[in-house]
C-alpha cells in the first residue's frame, strides 16, 4: 500500500493564527488520499515529534506534502528546527543520503547527487496573506518577478538534495483581505488529482 506523509508546520499565535485554515487544507489532502486507498501518516510539528520516527515516516512515504502558513516569507521557525533535526539524523544514519554526492575518485559527480530517496515526491501547500499577483510579475516591486517556487527554494532544495522529485505546489493567497478561501479549498483536491 502506498503511503503519504502530511506535515503541518503551523505554529499557533493566540488571537491571531489558530491554525484552522491549514488544518482544513490538511484534512482535504487526508480525505483525498484516503479515498484513493493510500495510508496517511501525519506530523503536527507543534505537537512534538520523535526524530527517529520522522526519519522512518519519510522513508515509508511515497508522497510527502508540507502544509504551511507563510510567516515573513517562509515556513514557521519550528519547521527549520524540524528539518535540521530530521535531515541531520537522516544524514548521520545514511538513510536519506550518503554525503553530498561528490567524490575525489570521480570529479564529474555534482554536489547534491548523493540522495537515496529517489522515487519519492514532495509538494508544498501554502497559505499566504500576499495576493497572487505579487508573484511571477516583474512589475511588482517586492518579489520582482520571482514566484513561489523561488520563495520556497530553501525548503525544496533539502528534498531535492536527498533525491526526491519536487512537484508543483498549491497556494491559497490573500487570506486576510480579498482571497476566496472556500474556492481554494474546493480546488485543492483537483490539483492533487492532476499530480497523483
Amino acid at each position: 500500500m502506498k503511503k503519504v506523509l502530511l506535515i503541518n508546520t503551523h505554529l499557533t499565535y493566540q488571537g491571531w493564527s489558530e491554525g484552522t485554515l491549514n488544518n482544513s487544507f490538511l484534512q482535504k489532502a487526508k480525505d483525498f488520499f484516503t479515498a484513493k486507498g493510500l495510508e496517511v501518516l501525519e506530523t503536527q510539528i507543534e505537537n512534538g515529534y520523535d526524530v527517529d520516527n520522522e526519519v522512518e515516516k519519510h522513508l515509508q512515504a511515497d508522497i510527502i506534502i508540507l502544509q504551511t502558513p507563510v510567516n515573513w516569507f517562509g515556513a514557521p521557525w519550528i519547521y527549520k528546527k524540524y528539518v535540521d533535526e530530521v535531515f541531520n539524523s537522516g544524514l548521520n544514519s545514511q538513510k536519506f543520503l550518503s554525503g553530498d554526492g561528490r567524490t575525489r575518485e570521480d570529479l564529474t559527480k555534482q554536489y547534491g547527487t548523493g540522495g537515496k530517496m529517489q522515487g519519492k515526491k514532495f509538494m508544498i501547500c501554502a497559505t499566504f496573506n500576499a495576493p497572487a499577483e505579487s508573484f511571477d510579475n516583474p512589475l511588482q516591486s517586492l518579489m520582482q518577478g520571482k514566484g513561489t517556487e523561488d520563495l520556497f527554494l530553501n525548503i525544496t532544495s533539502n528534498y531535492r538534495f536527498c533525491g526526491v522529485e519536487i512537484l508543483k505546489g498549491y497556494n491559497c493567497f490573500d487570506i486576510f483581505k480579498d482571497g476566496d478561501i472556500a474556492q481554494d479549498l474546493e480546488n485543492y483536491p483537483k490539483h492533487l488529482e492532476k499530480l497523483f
